[in-house]
């Protein structure tokens, strides 16, 4: 009897102990507010009140925190993900699988009806702002295309993808598209990463102001660096590196200056919204007190609420940026609406274009862009990469 009651002491004792021990790793991992590893923001502790705890709010917020900043989180995904790999023989970890060094999503199958609806939203932009204008447009395979199908992987059809987008754009629009697709290798993209590589897309920058005839312009050949000098930026774990829960080596994120983009600054909407500076009407150099940036932003490395080193590249995620550089050879303007991709390439036009208008339709809606954007005069670009076509209900 003596004896169970000793183990019944040392079995409570060792309980109360690890208890303990979880509470106060617990509070110190609590003034964590995001996570590098999974690039996004952590639950916060929430704050009891009569009404989260009538409706059982609390419990589900109070959930959500916990399990964010469980101790040795990030240790156990891993764990998961190597029972899942290596245990379940599953291929994919949510949704992430590993190829060839490449982290990658999966996205599939096709789906027709949202092609469909980025060909009518292109349309009905066509239509209200610039219908005398010739409309181009180019598609960034994601890394799938290279990847999913020689690896076993289920991979949509990016051949119909394509012929269905044109199709349906032919019924109105006066339209080219440009094949980008043949300029591009897995390699041109970051291994962690979904993005393509600043150093590695020339060629597909030049395929692009050819097609819109201002090619000769830029002051780089395809394929060549000549003319631009290169800075690197180390440490650099993309998105699919915290979802693959796996361990890979970080990539190098290399970005490309010369004169032209040393002399360039960015204007964004949401910069200037707070400063009520939010009109493009700007001088250059400026007079008007708005908020004017450098091209690659430098303090987004420092910035915790930057979850993406990607961001260096103008500022990141924005509804609507303008870019403007006085070294540009022309005087010509590019629309160019797109998503994340467009951030890397958009720097190396510059020498084509004195002014770039960046409209990203995922945080600002199609009735408000005229508000802001003149499209007098100016060639017009949609640059979308696969997940916004097979998903173009983001787009307002």
């Amino acid at each position: 009897m003596k004896c169970d009651r000793w183990r019944m002491c040392i079995a409570i004792c060792s309980f109360l102990c690890s208890l303990s021990g979880l509470i106060v790793i617990l509070a110190v991992n609590s003034d964590e507010m995001v996570s590098r590893s999974e690039r996004r923001r952590l639950a916060e502790a929430p704050v009891l009140t009569w009404e989260n705890l009538e409706d059982k709010s609390f419990m589900d917020d109070t959930e959500k925190y916990l399990l964010d900043h469980f101790p040795f989180r990030d240790g156990l995904r891993r764990v998961k993900a190597y029972f899942a790999y290596d245990v379940l023989q599953q291929k994919e970890n949510n949704e992430i699988y590993v190829a060839n060094g490449h982290a990658a999503k999966l996205e599939y199958p096709l789906n027709e009806a949202s092609v469909k609806r980025l060909a009518a939203k292109m349309t009905g932009l066509w239509q209200q702002y610039f219908p005398e204008r010739k409309v181009w447009y180019a598609i960034v395979p994601d890394k799938n295309y290279f990847l999913a199908e020689k690896n076993g992987y289920p991979s949509l059809d990016y051949g119909q993808m394509i012929r269905l987008l044109s199709q349906e754009l032919a019924k109105t629009i006066d339209c080219g598209y440009i094949d980008i697709i043949s300029d591009l290798a897995i390699d041109d993209y970051y291994h962690t990463d979904t993005h393509w590589r600043q150093e590695r897309i020339l060629n597909v920058a030049h395929h692009i102001a050819d097609a819109m005839g201002v090619g000769g312009s830029l002051s780089f050949s395809q394929g060549n660096q000549a003319g631009f000098t290169e800075h690197a930026i180390e440490e650099f774990y993309g998105v699919y590196y915290g979802q693959a829960a796996l361990p890979m080596e970080p990539d190098t994120i290399v970005y490309l200056t010369d004169e032209v983009i040393d002399a360039a600054y960015v204007w964004s909407l949401e910069d200037n919204m707070q400063t009520g500076k939010n009109t493009v009407q700007i001088v250059w150099p400026d007079e008007t007190g708005a908020v004017l940036k450098p091209i690659y932003q430098m303090e987004k490395l420092e910035d915790e609420r930057s979850l993406d080193r990607y961001d260096v590249f103008l500022g990141g995620a924005s509804s609507l940026q303008i870019i403007r550089s006085p070294e540009a050879v022309t005087g010509k303007r590019l629309i160019l609406f797109r998503d994340s991709y467009t951030s890397s390439l958009a720097p190396l036009l510059l020498g084509a274009y004195a002014e770039i208008t960046l409209i990203d339709l995922r945080y600002i809606d199609s009735a408000q862009i005229g508000d802001y954007v003149d499209f007098a005069d100016a060639d017009i670009l949609f640059l979308y990469n696969t997940s916004i076509v097979n998903q173009a209900q983001m787009l307002k």
